[in-house]
């Protein structure tokens, strides 16, 4: 059955360590059946590498970038982002989409939109504009002018999370659906002496990048323990739903599905985690960048390991504004 959370008086976000207080109800689990060897020689990236072109408005401030050891991060009025903003992490986040396009079945959201008119057009002109603006700040949209807001990886960058699920409660018509979704920064495995070991990198990761996030006052617990579910709710949101995912690290389960999703999640992987770590470690943890670099060289080893099976929770919720 599908987790739904628990009720908002028993979903506190309350724990320091990543994973404290947190058992969720997985929504779906990863096959694997063994087999004799454990070795993952499977390396294809499948043949989604067109990225369509869009149009967008852009204000000046969009381009003003901060370079970090030959990364740019985006500078905002109000907004830290740990993230980088270049041409190599937009590689990461096209293999993450399309990770995530294939966990919820080929589909881009899991709320169960209604149509608004009694029949919809069977054409819709391919034009879409793309607004970039700090969610941060006061919104600039009309009062119930959308039917649909998508959240989506802002862990680690919202400092006032009851604010912006408030905000987007006003720009929603009622009946309209709120969804967002996150990762969860604690890597995991089932393997005993990984999971039972509090100085793995597994969780030596998790804890100061949840510790970075806490010094800048922009959680990246927001995926744990439910907190979407009870904030979502606080905000005013009816029928609110969540659900965690398991998402493998590597081409190590028997599904071919999961197969295929955890080689784009390795990749996005290996394409993303320096620039995760360069701006959150260095400027925040003020670690040295050799030490950032052994740091990373050891995480890179163990979401290479098959044999442990690594893998992580995602997290999705949705909910709908009154009629």
């Amino acid at each position: 059955m599908p987790a739904t959370g628990p009720s908002p008086d028993t979903a506190a976000e309350g724990a320091k360590s990543p994973d404290d207080a947190e058992s969720p109800v997985i929504n779906t689990q990863i096959p694997f059946i063994p087999h004799d060897s454990d070795d993952d020689n499977d390396s294809a990236l499948g043949d989604d590498s067109s990225i369509a072109s869009s149009s967008a408005s852009l204000t000046d401030s969009i381009f003003e970038y901060r370079a970090l050891h030959g990364r740019t991060y985006q500078v905002s009025k109000s907004t830290e982002y740990w993230g980088p903003n270049d041409e190599a992490q937009n590689e990461g986040l096209d293999l993450a989409h399309a990770l995530v396009t294939m966990l919820m079945g080929d589909r881009l959201f899991a709320a169960p939109l209604a149509a608004r008119a009694p029949t919809n057009p069977s054409w819709v002109p391919p034009n879409c504009t793309f607004y970039l603006d700090d969610a941060q700040l006061d919104w600039t949209f009309d009062p119930a002018s959308f039917d649909f807001v998508h959240i989506r990886a802002l862990y680690g960058s919202i400092n006032d999370w009851p604010r912006l699920y408030a905000q987007a409660h006003d720009a929603l018509m009622p009946g309209g659906w709120i969804e967002n979704f996150e990762l969860t920064i604690l890597l995991r495995s089932d393997a005993p002496h990984v999971r039972d070991d509090p100085q793995h990198i597994f969780k030596r990761w998790a804890d100061v990048f949840c510790e970075a996030g806490d010094r800048l006052d922009r959680t990246l617990r927001i995926g744990n323990n439910y907190t979407m579910h009870r904030l979502l709710h606080e905000a005013g949101f009816e029928d609110v739903t969540q659900k965690y995912y398991q998402v493998p690290v590597g081409g190590w389960s028997s599904d071919p599905v999961y197969k295929k999703i955890g080689i784009y999640n390795l990749a996005f992987m290996e394409q993303s985690l320096e620039g995760f770590a360069l701006f959150l470690l260095r400027e925040i943890m003020k670690w040295t960048y050799e030490r950032v670099q052994v740091f990373l060289m050891e995480m890179r080893a163990e979401i290479r390991n098959t044999k442990i099976r690594p893998y992580y929770l995602m997290t999705n919720a949705y909910a709908r504004k009154p009629e």
